[in-house]
C-alpha cells in the first residue's frame, strides 16, 4: 500500500492527507472544492461513482472522512476496485453494509478508525486483556471547548451532522451480559478529570462493534458522551419538547449558528474496566486529557488530530503487516501497544497530560 486517495478535506480530512503525505505515500485528496495543500488535490463529484471508479485503478487504498451518508457508496466502490477501504463512520448501518461487503474483500475494510469508535475500543479492549474475568468496561470521550461560555457549554469542532446523529439514534450496550438498546441522552451521570466537572450521557456508535465482541463475556458495556454540566438536559429540552428531532438538518445548522468551532479545545479519555485479577476484585483505568499540538509546523486543535491520528496509524499498521490484509477490521483487535509505536500513534504520547 503507497498510494491512498483521500476524500473529503475539511476539517479532519486535510490533516489526514497532509500526515500520510509527510508519512511519503502517495496521496491524492479529493473534495468537490479542494483549496491549496502540500499534496496533489483534485476537485470532483464525490457522488458521481463513474468518476470514482475510474479514479481508483491507479490507487492502491481509499480514506473517507465524507459524511457518514455517503460512505456506503464509496466504500461499494472502493470494494469493487480491489483496494484498502478506511473510514471514521460512528453509524451503525454504514459499518454493518461494509462488514458484508468485507466477506470476500480484495483489500481490508476497516471502518470507525477515528476516536469514537476507534481509539477508545482500543484503549477498552487493552485494559480488559489484563483481567481473568471482566466485569464490566465503560467507555468514555468528550471533545469540548477549553473554555465554554453560556449554557450549553459547547463548540462544534465535529461535524454537527454527526452529533445530531449521535444524540438521537438509540445506542447499543451490553446489559447483563446480553446486547440491548437504550435511548441517546440517558444514564446521566457525573465524572471528574483533573479537576474538572463534566457529566456523560449516552450516544450512539461510540462503541462500534465491541457489544458484538464481548456479548456473553462481560456483564455491562457501554459509551457515554462527555460534556459540562447541563448540556444534557439542555439537548433533551432541544431535540423532544421543541421537537427539533423531527429535523435533524436544520437541527445542526441552529446549534452550529449558536456554538461556531474554536480553536482552544481539549479532548478528554476516560476508559475504565474493573473485574478480577489474580482471585482479587480490581479496577483499571486510562483518563488522559488532549490538547491542541502542532503538526506538520501549524497547530492542530485537539478533535482533529485525535481523529486523523487514529486513522493513520491504522493505516500505517496495515502497510507494514501488523494488522490483516484483508477482510474486515475490528478497532477492538488492535494492539495498543503497536497502535503507540507507530509515528502517527506517538502524537498521542506526545500531547497526554495523565489524569489518572
Amino acid at each position: 500500500m503507497q498510494s491512498i486517495v483521500v476524500f473529503g478535506l475539511g476539517k479532519v480530512g486535510h490533516l489526514v492527507a497532509d500526515i500520510l503525505h509527510n508519512l511519503n505515500f502517495k496521496v491524492l485528496g479529493v473534495d468537490a472544492t479542494p483549496h491549496n495543500f502540500n499534496f496533489e488535490t483534485k476537485a470532483m463529484d464525490v457522488t458521481n461513482p463513474n468518476e470514482i471508479e475510474a479514479l481508483l485503478k491507479n490507487y492502491d487504498a481509499v480514506v473517507s472522512c465524507l459524511p457518514y451518508h455517503l460512505n456506503i457508496n464509496l466504500a461499494t466502490l472502493t470494494h469493487q476496485a480491489g483496494c484498502h477501504y478506511f473510514d471514521l463512520t460512528e453509524d451503525v448501518a454504514t459499518t454493518n453494509h461494509i462488514r458484508n461487503l468485507a466477506k470476500n474483500s480484495k483489500g481490508v475494510m476497516a471502518p470507525q478508525c477515528g476516536l469514537a469508535p476507534g481509539f477508545i475500543g482500543i484503549v477498552g479492549a487493552h485494559l480488559a486483556q489484563k483481567f481473568d474475568k471482566v466485569r464490566s468496561i465503560e467507555l468514555r470521550v468528550g471533545a469540548l471547548p477549553q473554555h465554554p461560555r453560556g449554557q450549553l457549554g459547547y463548540a462544534f469542532n465535529w461535524s454537527a451532522e454527526g452529533v445530531v446523529n449521535e444524540y438521537l439514534n438509540d445506542c447499543e450496550v451490553i446489559q447483563n451480559g446480553k446486547r440491548a438498546t437504550v435511548p441517546a441522552l440517558e444514564g446521566l451521570e457525573t465524572i471528574v478529570i483533573g479537576g474538572n466537572r463534566l457529566e456523560s450521557f449516552t450516544t450512539s456508535g461510540g462503541l462500534g462493534t465491541m457489544c458484538e465482541t464481548y456479548e456473553g463475556k462481560v456483564e455491562q458495556l457501554n459509551y457515554k458522551t462527555m460534556r459540562y454540566p447541563g448540556h444534557c438536559n439542555l439537548m433533551r429540552f432541544f431535540f423532544h419538547e421543541l421537537h427539533m428531532k423531527d429535523n435533524r438538518k436544520q437541527a445542526g445548522e441552529i446549534l452550529v449558528h449558536a456554538k461556531p468551532p474554536v480553536n482552544d479545545d481539549v479532548v478528554y479519555v476516560h476508559a475504565a474496566v474493573e473485574g478480577m485479577q489474580m482471585g482479587q476484585l480490581f479496577r483499571e483505568e486510562f483518563v488522559k486529557a488532549y490538547n491542541p499540538q502542532a503538526i506538520n509546523g501549524k497547530i492542530q486543535r485537539a478533535i482533529s488530530w485525535t481523529t486523523a491520528a487514529s486513522i493513520c496509524a491504522v493505516i500505517e499498521m496495515v502497510q507494514s503487516g501488523a494488522l490483516p490484509q484483508t477482510g474486515f477490521l475490528k478497532q477492538e483487535e488492535i494492539p495498543l501497544d503497536a497502535f503507540f509505536k507507530t509515528k502517527s500513534g506517538r502524537l498521542y504520547l506526545q500531547s497526554a497530560s495523565n489524569d489518572s
